[in-house]
């Protein structure tokens, strides 16, 4: 690890030498069998099905995930997968799951895909980015994984082969023997062949069959959300998904690190930050049900696990942090050396109720799919600025520019004025971000800088702050939605003129989904039967609107678009002002105002017997900052 604790010594450390020369190695694989030559029996990769802490798991060394590795890639080559072509997952974690990961890059192109995503939503994807080989659960039960992809390779007739993985290998009896009993039915029929994982595993050898070609490529499409209603591909190359693992590397994953990764294997954070800093250092990591976080009683366990793996790095988001504050500290995690918090902005209140209850230090961070994931991030050394998301990483730089919607720039901004965040680093395929190449138009800024969509600063230090979005995405508990799905299924109701959906503040999950209506001259519609509406139509279930308000007209600009600020401060406003209230506190909030620092911040009217740690008690637990009003 290198000492990246201040923006020069980030700078020196760049100067030294291109990333490549740190990183020699050309492809993920030759990673892999680098820590197989240097780690052979050291652990690099655990799963247990359940979460308690001395239920059984399964661990893997260097040697062997090297071997399943080269299975893997020979068994997607015999089922006819070579460079350009595409294998799709839709798994739980599982060690088939990083299996499929690194055999599928390796052999191709990997696609992870989030499982619980519609039939249709998939099935798009699948016909997207043409995917020939799909790799999913067999069914299991409590699971629909297996219907559901079911479903969606039916409408996608380009997939060939379904390989399927049983957990029931990871039960013991009597357990393993009631699974064939409990197994759920599969009803939908489709064309592909069907074959069990682990069989056709068995059947490769151990080393590739085939030469590797060193030529950077496209090694793995993530599906991310966008303003368009359908998921955008992202396309990431080797090079790209080797300066990741580099990058978590150099920054605080050793050799000896043990990361425990509750994230779905589906999300960048999950893949790149974990899984390649793994691959690049040598460490362990440990993934505890195929839920993560979600699996049952994982975050009873979840300090309990800690102990039980003797964790150095948690990876988290702020929902999973918020849910750990909830229980007791019960178990010995003086192992825990870093909490990496990223996904969406940590509240400071939990913040600082983290780090007194543990004692360990919480690194927030910033990444994207579109730039193979990692921007910036607090350092483990030096400065740690609380709600900032720390200083870009070695070989990026961060532009903060006003831009036109073509990408040119209107200006550079100074230090402290907000822009958009504009990035290069090795993660960015400059004018092949999306696969879609329409997608690309307008996305980078002097052919070089990728627009993000965010807003942020830069401080008189080189620590970044985001302080909005110029794009409309909500993001719940990291999981990114588009808004477009919402207003299109509200307005599909013959009552609504229109609709604006935003990100409305949630102190568990930081924005969850609010849309606000209009309705055609003399509808007589209720809350509650938009709602319901709402709950029919909208497809993805994270999506689904929390709150729904009728307004007599939506604010609009001089054009006639919807002006989501405004609906954003009510939103502010409303939230707050409930959480005040349920508190005892006898304040309101009397505006929010537009920061040029801090983006948008809540007034509140002062009060005889103004208690300011009573108020942040309630409103820390939010991410968007108060004040006294001075009106």
């Amino acid at each position: 690890m290198a000492d990246l604790s201040t923006p020069q010594k980030i700078k020196e450390f760049t100067a030294e030498m291109p990333w490549t020369d740190r990183c020699p190695e050309k492809t993920v694989f030759q990673r892999v069998v680098k820590n197989a030559m240097e780690c052979g029996d050291k652990p690099a990769l655990s799963f247990q099905l359940k979460s308690g802490p001395t239920d059984p798991a399964e661990t893997l060394t260097w040697s062997d995930l090297r071997g399943k590795t080269a299975q893997a890639a020979n068994l997607f080559r015999r089922l006819g997968i070579h460079e350009g072509d595409v294998v799709a997952y839709l798994m739980p974690n599982a060690n088939e799951t990083v299996i499929s990961y690194l055999g599928a890059l390796t052999a191709g192109i990997v696609c992870p895909i989030n499982p619980t995503l519609s039939p249709e939503h998939i099935a798009g994807i699948l016909r997207e980015t043409g995917a020939k080989v799909v790799i999913t659960l067999k069914p299991f039960p409590k699971a629909d994984v297996a219907q559901t992809t079911a479903e969606a390779v039916a409408l996608a007739p380009g997939v060939e082969t379904i390989l399927e993985v049983d957990l029931k290998r990871y039960l013991k009896p009597p357990l393993a023997w009631l699974i064939p009993l409990l197994r759920p039915k599969t009803t939908t029929s489709h064309g592909a062949q069907v074959l069990d994982f682990n069989e056709e595993l068995a059947k490769e050898p151990t080393t590739l069959s085939f030469e590797e070609s060193e030529e950077d490529r496209d090694c793995a499409y993530f599906h991310t959300g966008g303003t368009t209603g359908i998921p955008k591909i992202v396309r990431h190359k080797q090079s790209g998904t080797l300066f990741n693992g580099m990058t978590a590397e150099e920054f605080c994953v050793g050799r000896d690190a043990v990361i425990l990764c509750p994230l779905p294997m589906f999300h960048v954070f999950a893949a790149l930050p974990c899984l390649m800093a793994c691959v690049s250092s040598g460490a362990h990591m440990v993934m505890p049900t195929p839920a993560g976080y979600r699996g049952d009683g994982v975050f009873d366990n979840i300090w309990k696990l800690i102990e039980r793996w003797r964790v150095t790095f948690l990876l988290g988001v702020p929902t999973a942090i918020a849910a750990m504050m909830q229980r007791p500290v019960n178990a010995d995690v003086s192992s825990l050396e870093y909490t990496f918090s990223g996904s969406a902005p940590l509240p400071v209140e939990l913040f600082n109720r983290y780090q007194n209850a543990t004692g360990v230090k919480i690194l927030e961070g910033y990444g994207m799919s579109e730039a193979t994931c990692l921007i910036s991030g607090n350092p483990p050394i030096g400065e740690r600025k609380i709600g900032s998301v720390g200083m870009p990483f070695p070989y990026t730089d961060v532009r903060i520019c006003m831009c036109n919607d073509d990408g040119s720039v209107l200006k550079d901004c100074e230090v402290n004025e907000i822009g958009e965040i504009c990035v290069y680093n090795p993660g960015v395929n400059i004018g092949e971000t999306y696969v879609e190449q329409a997608k690309n138009i307008g996305l980078f800024v002097d052919e070089k800088y990728m627009r993000t969509g965010d807003l942020g600063r830069l401080d008189e230090n080189g620590y970044l702050w985001i302080t909005g979005r110029a794009k409309d995405l909500i993001i719940r508990g990291g999981h990114n939605i588009d808004p477009a799905i919402i207003e299109e299924a509200l307005a599909a109701h013959p009552d609504v003129a229109m609709a604006g959906a935003i990100g409305q503040p949630d102190a568990y999950s930081g924005e969850i989904p609010c849309v606000y209506v209009e309705l055609v001259d003399g509808a007589q519609t209720s809350v509650d039967a938009l709602m319901e509406h709402a709950q029919s139509h909208v497809e993805e279930r994270a999506a689904v609107p929390k709150y729904v308000e009728i307004l007599d007209e939506l604010p609009k600009t001089a054009v006639g678009k919807i002006f989501k600020p405004d609906l954003r401060k009510m939103a502010i406003t409303r939230t707050y002002d409930t959480a005040l209230s349920e508190a005892g506190i006898n304040t309101n909030v009397a505006s929010v105002i537009d920061d040029k620092h801090r983006g948008l911040v809540a007034q509140l009217t002062p009060f005889d017997g103004s208690d300011d740690a009573a108020i942040t008690d309630v409103l820390g637990k939010f991410t968007r900052p108060w004040e006294w009003s001075k009106g």
